[in-house]
This record gives structure tokens, C-alpha cells and sequence, in this order.
């Protein structure tokens, strides 16, 4: 069957003024990001099966943009569709076209999810960046963020399995407390503050595990801290024409450091702190406090579609 028709104008559509439902933000996105590039991602997807036409896969795409935007549950998302003209505009939707329910988006998410597509609409859309220049590549900043889950974490003793087996437990060198969940590894654009990197782990998985992951290969430096700081990856990163802005550290019973390593240092922290803020947006604004699904499946493919509205967003501001 074929997808339900969207983008029409209704009876009731001639009767209401145009400045009805404007959003500045969602008519910019409309008209800059190429959604049709995103069709050929999404037509991936296997079908649903029998049943009443499905809704335009992009179309799909977008509520759950919009879900990430402005921090909605399910339920909340499918009366926001049905109640702001902004939302319908930005979907295509006419005033008297239906709209997905709460269980139909959670479907969709979910297929997103168990095809891995989430991957692949981010780097779409960062060859979208690409292509419009926004992606400056002067450097790549990278940094592992905790995020927590608000599931139940294992009984001390063993007496009580975790509720979500692929959470960990961990704790912060030098900081009281321990954290369970995961952790977020980004590597973002100097300067831009685009995500072009993005990692969930259990929580307990070292900083400097995927950090080569973080690397694109085409950044002119990466900047990281002491934390990050290894022979082999500065070596790895000069054979690549890469310069290794990593803050240098004293190993254990070895030297100090020199004078020129603490210059060096000085000079790096203030550009490679600047991904705190990102993180700082995907936990404040984008509702990153903690992860919303169980499992590093599930929470990996939110975790890839937020960083897709986190880009968007930040290329309205920099474009």
C-alpha cells in the first residue's frame, strides 16, 4: 500500500490566516535541510505489513524531530500534531488529514531502531552540512560525558539483577558518589559545535576506548584532555596530518611536566572546554538528563536521532 498523502491543502486551510501557526525555527528547516535525501535512507525500512496506508516515512521522521525539540512523550506528541498548526505545517499535514497516534510513532521508532537507520540519517545530514559549508573542520574537540538511567541498578550483593543489563556502574576519579547507565562520546566541530561523532557506552567503558572512533580523518587538530593523552594516538594522529592538540599529563613516578607541556595545556583547555556546552544543550535543552529507553540498542538510536536535532538546530544558528 501506499503511504498516506501529505502536504495537501484542506478546505479548511483557505479560511485561516497565514500568520496562524508560525514557527520561525520549523519553516527554516523546512526550506534548508533537503528532506527528500532522507527518503532514500528511509525507504530501507521494511514495510508494517496489512492494514491502513502507513504515513509518509519522512513525514514520520520529522514528528520525531519535533518529539526531540520540545521534549514530548508519545502521547504528548500526538496531541501536539493535533493541536498546533505550526506542528502540521512543518509535517505537511492539512487541517483535515490524519495524524499518527502515540502507538504508531512508537512503532516507528522502534523500526528505526532495529534497522540501525538512525546512523545513517545523521551522516545524511552531516554530508548536508557538509555540502553547505557549516562543517569547518579546523579541529575536532572530544569528551565522554555520564549519562544516567532512571532504571533500578543491581543489588550490591548480587541479590538483584539490573533492570536494564546493559547499564554499568561507575564512579568519577577524584568526585564522591557513584553513577549508573552510560556515557556519551562526542566528537564536535571547532568552532561550529556540530556533532560529528557520537558513541553511547555502558557507563564504565574507559574515556580513551572509542576515542580513535571519534576521529573523522579530514579535521585539521583534535583537542582532548590529560585523560585522552597516549604516545601511540599522538603518533597515530601525525601519520594522519592530524596535529594532537591533547593535553599532556605527568604518569605516575615519572618526570613533571616541562614548562613548554604546561604552556601547551594552558592554550588547549579553553578550546577543548567548549564541547562542555554541547553537552551541557543535549542534557538541558534536548532532555539528556537522563536516558529514556532500556537497553544500549534502543538508547543509541535516540541518542543518533538527538544529535541529528541537536545539528539542525545549530545550523540555523550558524548558517
Amino acid at each position: 500500500m501506499g503511504a498516506a498523502v501529505s502536504g495537501q491543502l484542506g478546505f479548511g486551510d483557505g479560511w485561516i490566516s497565514s500568520k496562524v501557526g508560525q514557527n520561525a525555527m520549523l519553516e527554516r528547516l523546512a526550506r534548508e535541510v533537503q528532506w527528500s535525501r532522507f527518503a532514500r535512507v528511509l525507504a530501507q525500512l521494511r514495510p508494517e505489513g496489512a492494514g491502513r496506508p502507513p504515513f509518509d516515512p519522512v513525514l514520520m521522521m520529522k514528528a520525531l524531530l519535533l518529539q526531540q525539540w520540545y521534549g514530548l512523550s508519545d502521547a504528548d506528541l500526538e496531541e501536539a500534531i493535533n493541536d498546533r498548526v505550526s506542528f502540521r505545517k512543518f509535517l505537511g499535514l492539512s487541517l483535515e488529514a490524519p495524524s499518527p497516534d502515540h502507538t504508531t510513532l512508537c512503532r516507528f521508532r522502534n523500526r528505526l531502531a532495529e534497522a540501525g537507520l538512525n546512523e545513517a540519517l545523521f551522516a545524511e545530514f552531516e554530508r548536508q552540512l557538509d555540502q553547505r559549508g557549516l562543517v569547518l573542520k579546523r579541529g575536532t574537540m572530544i569528551d565522554a560525558s555520564i549519562v544516567e538511567t532512571a532504571q533500578r541498578p543491581p543489588a550490591p550483593d548480587g541479590g538483584r539483577a539490573a533492570v536494564d543489563p546493559d547499564a554499568a556502574m561507575t564512579a568519577r576519579k577524584g568526585r564522591p558518589g557513584t553513577h549508573y547507565g552510560y556515557k556519551l562520546h562526542a566528537g564536535v566541530d571547532q568552532t561550529s559545535r556540530l556533532i560529528r561523532r557520537i558513541i553511547l557506552t555502558p557507563a564504565n567503558v574507559n574515556d580513551t576506548v572509542p576515542a580513535d572512533a571519534l576521529v573523522c580523518g579530514d579535521e585539521r587538530s583534535v583537542y582532548a584532555d590529560k585523560g585522552y593523552a597516549k604516545v601511540a594516538r599522538r603518533r597515530w594522529l601525525k601519520s594522519l596530518g592530524i596535529k594532537p592538540r591533547i593535553m599532556h599529563k605527568s604518569w605516575g613516578g615519572g618526570p613533571r611536566l616541562s614548562v613548554w607541556q604546561r604552556r601547551h595545556n594552558r592554550l588547549i583547555a579553553p578550546i577543548r572546554a567548549e564541547i562542555e556546552g554541547v553537552f551541557a544543550t543535549l542534557k538541558r535543552w534536548l532532555g539528556l538528563a537522563k536516558v529514556r529507553y532500556v537497553g544500549l540498542r534502543k538508547n543509541t538510536s535516540h541518542i543518533m536521532l538527538l544529535a541529528v536535532a541537536y545539528n539542525m538546530n545549530r545550523s540555523l544558528r550558524i548558517a
